[in-house]
């Protein structure tokens, strides 16, 4: 009877005992196939940003242009890159379209435009930094189902990233991802969103990091402004959002975006708020304003990470036509007086945490003094032809901007 009772108490258990084993199977199984029950949220897949320790430290400053080379490959060859080698830059900045590239079908790459402007720049011995921005017709269609409210899902653009990562592993120094997203016209005509933009970085920074640890990634430069939703988030309330989202890990430098408006370089955000000063009436309407997205840096415990500064400059239009710009124009010799200067006081007082610093700019060959774009530039866009009595012709004259760049990177090197 104790024999026949206890295979009956056996047979009692063994449903309960099934249960466990089936639970802790589907437990198990879930663990390993994140995907299986949808129990955890994609950042928790991805692999941890401690993996990717930053790469190096740059010298406080070092020199950079961004320049315009993707569509016309003979300016690139007879004007940019001699200009660029000249003048002593280290670092060029390109902008690279995703449209541009894979813009016809996912997977369709024409990489012919790139391939051209990364070997250049091997041969220039330049360290070239790569913007991307400007998403193809696809993925803003897939967007709007898949990323609600952002200008490209952040799994898309990633896998791009990925793939640009590791065609050019080892080879291109560092990656910008996006450009001003706290206007609303750089975001996809949506109200501009710290937090959406800091999946999109996070996501691309997992991705490049993944394929090539020591190429940098760079966050968007962000535009300096006091306006407000829907077009527009001062760019301190983004940066202090992006890091209540919890931006810290994904980045190696913090992008800024820092044009003199009308001040010199040495003046403060605060003489620059003060109206009996006529700088504009607003803090950002400096150089120096870089200083106060230093501070929100250093407060969120970032004080180790490094800033680049990815467009700086001076207007020298004073044209109605330019209405928007004309207000803090400043002359042709000011423009070349105040970047040296920018640099100048960089470093001498931004030391150790400043990084490069990218002039704004060398001009598409195509702008004319209709693009406001042109008004920035430290020279002239550049033009050629043929002429049956002449033989071919070309220009691209410098401006005083230049040369006064030149000068202080031959007699007083910044790296």
């Amino acid at each position: 009877m104790k024999i026949a009772l206890a295979r009956r108490e056996s047979r009692l258990w063994l449903p309960f005992v099934f249960a466990v084993v089936t639970l802790l199977f589907i437990v198990g199984w879930a663990l390993v196939s994140p995907g299986a029950l949808e129990l955890s949220s994609a950042p928790a897949q991805w692999p941890l940003p401690t993996l990717w320790p930053i790469p190096e430290r740059f010298a406080s400053p070092e020199t950079g242009v961004n320049v315009h080379m993707w569509w016309d490959p003979w300016a690139a060859l007879r004007r940019d890159w001699p200009l660029v080698q000249d003048a002593g830059f280290t670092w060029v900045k390109q902008r690279i379209a995703w449209l541009d590239v894979e813009g016809a079908a996912p997977g369709a790459y024409e990489w012919h435009a790139l391939d051209r402007i990364v070997d250049e720049a091997a041969q220039a011995n330049v360290k070239l930094l790569l913007r991307l921005d400007h998403p193809p017709a696809w993925a803003i269609e897939a967007a709007i189902v898949d990323a609600p409210g952002l200008p490209v899902a952040p799994e898309t653009f990633a896998g791009f990233c990925s793939v640009l990562a590791d065609r050019y592993k080892g080879r291109v120094a560092g990656y910008q991802i996006w450009n001003e997203p706290n206007l609303a016209r750089e975001w996809g005509g949506a109200v501009p969103d710290p937090a959406g933009y800091v999946e999109l970085l996070r996501a691309c920074y997992v991705a490049i990091k993944t394929v090539d640890p020591a190429a940098l990634v760079i966050s968007a430069g962000l535009a300096p402004t006091g306006s407000g939703p829907p077009e527009a988030m001062p760019d301190v309330d983004y940066l202090a959002g992006m890091y209540e989202a919890g931006v810290s890990p994904y980045f190696d430098l913090l992008g800024l975006n820092a044009p003199g408006y009308k001040a010199p370089p040495e003046v403060s955000p605060q003489e620059a708020a003060d109206p009996a000063n006529d700088y504009g009436g607003q803090s950002f309407f400096c150089f120096r304003h870089v200083e106060d997205m230093r501070a929100l840096m250093e407060a969120h415990g970032d004080g180790h990470k490094q800033v680049a500064i990815l467009e700086f400059g001076w207007h020298t239009s004073s044209s109605p036509e330019h209405p928007d710009y004309a207000w803090f124009a400043v002359t042709p010799e000011e423009q070349g007086d105040y970047l040296v200067r920018a640099y100048e006081y960089a470093q001498a007082n931004w030391d150790p945490w400043i990084g490069p610093m990218f002039v704004w700019n060398f001009p598409d060959s195509k702008w004319t003094q209709d693009n406001e774009e042109y008004w920035w530039s430290i020279v002239d866009p550049f033009w050629w032809g043929f002429d049956r009595n002449f033989g071919s012709w070309e220009g691209a004259g410098v401006r005083p901007a230049y040369e006064a760049l030149k000068e202080m990177i031959d007699q007083a090197p910044v790296p």
